[in-house]
């Protein structure tokens, strides 16, 4: 039954999904002393499809459509999600905000034996299932091969440890939320190696706009600096019209002036790269975003983005 005092949270069922989940559930908790949270799982397409490469798998709807559907149809009140895994547009009627201070942007190398990235033998197989990160690492280190890798961690680490990687790239933010971090070989620099995912590191909300009590008790869950890096950042990805399947960053962080923000489009195989940047204050952060989209394409993004969208 659904009561004033009643929340429920949907997830995904990974132990990643599920971690970051009890974090918000937590979080309203302690704002909130009298609220029941409750959390609700569901199974989304890009946990059942492990088979195939993410850029062939379909759109980033694919970890949360099942979640927005269960929120369309008031099966929950809200779903956590990783923003990076959110699409640029999502169904009408639903709403998202950032949840509380951002996690590590960066991305990792996890590697057998601690090798650091510089250090692996060349010709050695890296995996990610990024075309951004593979795009960028191509860059630093043509002669290492590339392959791609699916799973949640747990699984992504057996990998390591059993098949012919020597070393897999990752997202630190779900590495630090298990508590993994000790695992991490060497994080690569989100300005000047490998920028991030669009909003990496960003917890999202997503729920029903007509929602008022909602809106109103994950209110003070947000951090202003964070929802200006989700708003510049979310709004290069949606002028670009990109999705994961698209070697493309954006990383926002606060400098003297306020903000600034460096983006990239990039060939598949790391030979091209076009980047931008831009600094504002935090109520431009949407139109910081799409201006630095405009100058990405401008610059060569959309020749790039060309070839690689009917591929």
């Amino acid at each position: 039954m659904m009561t004033e005092q009643l929340v429920r949270l949907g997830s995904r069922e990974s132990s990643l999904a599920l971690a970051q989940t009890h974090q918000v559930a937590e979080a309203l908790r302690q704002q909130w002393p009298a609220l029941q949270v409750e959390i609700h799982t569901f199974k989304t397409q890009g946990d059942i499809i492990l088979d195939t490469a993410l850029s062939k798998a379909g759109d980033k709807g694919l970890f949360v459509k099942e979640l927005e559907v269960a929120l369309l149809e008031r099966q929950i009140d809200v779903a956590v999600h990783s923003m990076k895994d959110m699409p640029g547009a999502f169904p009408d009627g639903l709403a998202l905000v950032s949840f509380g201070e951002r996690e590590d942007a960066r991305d990792v190398l996890v590697s057998k034996n601690s090798v650091p990235f510089e250090a692996l033998p060349a010709g050695a197989v890296v995996g990610t299932s990024s075309l951004r990160r593979e795009a960028q690492l191509r860059r630093l280190r043509p002669d290492l091969t590339y392959q791609v890798i699916r799973g949640n961690l747990q699984t992504r680490y057996r990998k390591l440890e059993e098949g012919p990687y020597e070393a897999i790239v990752l997202a630190a933010a779900g590495i630090r939320r298990l508590g993994w971090q000790d695992r991490i070989t060497q994080a690569f620099d989100a300005w000047e190696q490998s920028i991030p995912a669009v909003a990496q590191g960003i917890l999202g909300l997503e729920f029903r706009v007509e929602d008022g009590r909602i809106r109103n008790l994950i209110q003070p869950l947000l951090r202003p600096a964070v929802e200006v890096a989700r708003l510049a950042e979310r709004a290069v990805l949606t002028t670009l019209a990109g999705g994961c399947q698209l070697p493309l960053g954006a990383y926002c962080r606060p400098c003297e002036y306020g903000y600034e923000m460096k983006g990239v489009v990039l060939s598949v195989d790391g030979t091209e790269a076009v980047y931008a940047y831009t600094t504002f204050e935090a109520p431009d952060a949407v139109a910081a975003g799409q201006r630095l989209a405009q100058d990405l394409l401008q610059q060569g993004g959309k020749a790039i983005l060309d070839v690689i969208r009917p591929a």
